[in-house]
């Protein structure tokens, strides 16, 4: 059994960009209260106008666990990760802050050994990684698995960021780094996790990977088609420039 967490000093804010996650921000909020018992923290749901009614769940999740835990920060329509992330870091009260995605693919069982990973070695960003032994993708078809490594292989061969899981979005950073950083990201959606991760390791910012298993969504239908892989491309020519 794992030693308890040692957070006494640190609050962790929680971002969790949503778009018609009706059918999954319950669980994740649930899974994540659980998860983090004993844990100084608060989610932060940045919802860009889903039509689907995920703003009306979020604010019943608020009746149940406070408005203080759960804080709905919505946005009128669509307007890209990056912006997303940097709207809810606008609020967050954390010392850490934590970016997962909302569609039960990053499971919040993982966040105490992010927590435990970042507290043992000072690290200034954790970030989950599909590409080491421990870690993996569930429910994947060999196209989409060949398409996701691909990726991730470009951008080493390229890049050299020093970790194995470019294209993930699921990461603690300490606030502060997280401020630092995202001010000098320009990309938007599937290629500003890359961007954020090459620019921190350009920084000299201390990076640490924890293992997980990538399960793709259950309810609802993926974001990725093949704009994103064109934007990804285009997204490794420029960091290449770039960094």
């Amino acid at each position: 059994m794992e030693a308890p967490l040692n957070t006494s000093k640190n609050k962790y804010s929680i971002i969790v960009p949503t778009y018609n996650e009706r059918l999954n921000i319950a669980l994740i909020v649930y899974l994540i209260f659980k998860h983090l018992r004993g844990v100084d923290f608060e989610i932060i749901v940045v919802d860009d106008g889903s039509p689907d009614g995920t703003q009306d769940i979020v604010k019943q999740l608020q009746k149940v666990y406070g408005e203080d835990r759960i804080l709905l920060r919505a946005r009128p329509s669509k307007l890209g990760l990056g912006t997303a992330y940097i709207h809810g870091l606008k609020h967050a009260s954390g010392n850490f802050v934590v970016i997962m995605d909302a569609d039960l693919s990053h499971h919040p069982k993982y966040l105490p050994s992010f927590i435990r990973k970042q507290s043992e070695t000072d690290a200034d960003i954790i970030t989950g990684t599909r590409y080491v032994t421990g870690g993996g993708v569930h429910g994947w078809n060999l196209m989409r698995k060949l398409t996701s490594r691909g990726a991730n292989v470009l951008a080493q061969t390229f890049l050299w960021p020093g970790v194995s899981d470019l294209t993930g979005s699921f990461r603690l950073y300490r606030k502060s780094v997280l401020e630092d950083i995202i001010s000098c990201c320009v990309s938007k959606g599937y290629v500003f996790q890359m961007e954020m991760i090459v620019r921190a390791s350009r920084k000299g910012y201390k990076i640490k990977e924890v293992p997980i298993t990538f399960v793709d969504r259950v309810y609802g239908s993926s974001k990725l088609g093949g704009s994103e892989i064109v934007e990804y491309l285009k997204g490794l020519a420029y960091l290449l420039v770039t960094t």
